[in-house]
């Protein structure tokens, strides 16, 4: 890495780091499970903590490690804190799950690809669930895909943390090439109308849900 701070998350210590190695859609394949463990052996991290968004953090680590932990992972960094997107969560869908309905992993792969680490004025998250039970909580994301029996439902503006706000339903009884045209336009009217920092749910009170249907339907 040229910059061995990129992606370190300082600690309230001020002297400690953490680190969020990148894990798409929750999936950890054996190597990078197996460099997980040699890492926090290796260098003794004190904390592993696994997320909200189904991803693990490492915590705990001083400046001069960072740049050898990266090296050894072998990763992308899973952003944190930058003004981006931060993730794509998704539930098994009908890859495992008895109650898919819709290939969510799938989608939520393919949506990873396409908006990793995608510029936006605000930190930005996906939830990408494969039926109604929406166990990847896409109505309190950002922007949530939620499969059913006649399509997918796309959902913008959601939020879980202190302001908790269900998002707004978009549109429904989408094909997947629908949802995905749906989320790229509802992506792209945020990012050129939004002012800095200014998180989803923010953003759709102060212009107004109709507005933002009318500029994307």
């Amino acid at each position: 890495m040229t910059n061995h701070l990129d992606g370190a998350i300082l600690q309230r210590d001020k002297q400690s780091y953490a680190i969020v190695p990148r894990t798409p859609v929750g999936l950890i394949t054996p190597e990078v499970l197996d460099a997980l463990n040699t890492v926090v052996k290796k260098y003794k991290i004190p904390i592993v903590k696994i997320t909200s968004g189904q991803r693990i953090a490492l915590v705990g680590m001083s400046e001069d490690q960072l740049a050898d932990i990266w090296k050894d992972l072998g990763t992308d960094i899973g952003r944190a804190t930058e003004l981006c997107v931060h993730y794509v969560q998704a539930c098994p869908g009908t890859s495992v799950c008895k109650f898919g309905i819709q290939d969510s992993l799938g989608l939520g792969i393919e949506v990873e690809k396409l908006y990793q680490e995608y510029e936006m004025p605000a930190k930005f998250k996906f939830g990408i669930s494969g039926c109604p039970f929406a166990c990847a909580e896409g109505l309190v994301r950002d922007l949530g895909i939620t499969g059913k029996k006649s399509g997918w439902a796309v959902s913008f503006g959601g939020n879980a943390g202190q302001f908790a706000r269900v998002g707004d339903i978009i549109a429904e009884d989408l094909s997947k090439e629908d949802a995905l045209t749906l989320v790229k336009k509802l992506i792209e009217y945020y990012r050129d109308n939004a002012k800095k920092k200014e998180r989803t749910w923010k953003f759709a009170q102060r212009v107004g849900i109709d507005a933002i249907k009318a500029a994307v339907l």
